[in-house]
């Protein structure tokens, strides 16, 4: 299992989030098999999120798709940090 992480700060967590749940389908289909959401407890709009794939490859594929591309146009005031990690 391979677990993406997604750093980046929204200009509003609303509506940045409708669009994010609004994404769940497309996400299924490219291979997320679980996610999660946080905010950061002193900038709410500081968000990381997770994604779970089955292997490192659909990760990276989800992760340089032109669907999460347009996608984080929704609100995303900073370029994302994205990184892979595998449980140890």
């Amino acid at each position: 299992m391979t677990t993406m992480f997604v750093r980046h700060t929204v200009s509003d967590y609303k509506t940045w989030r409708k669009v994010y749940d609004d994404f769940a389908p497309v996400q299924k289909a490219k291979g997320v098999t679980a996610e999660a959401v946080y905010r950061a407890v002193e900038n709410p709009n500081d968000i990381t999120v997770t994604h779970e794939f089955a292997t490192i490859e659909a990760a990276q594929a989800f992760a340089e798709s032109a669907e999460l591309k347009n996608a984080q146009n929704a609100g995303v005031a900073k370029a994302p940090t994205i990184w892979f990690t595998k449980k140890a």
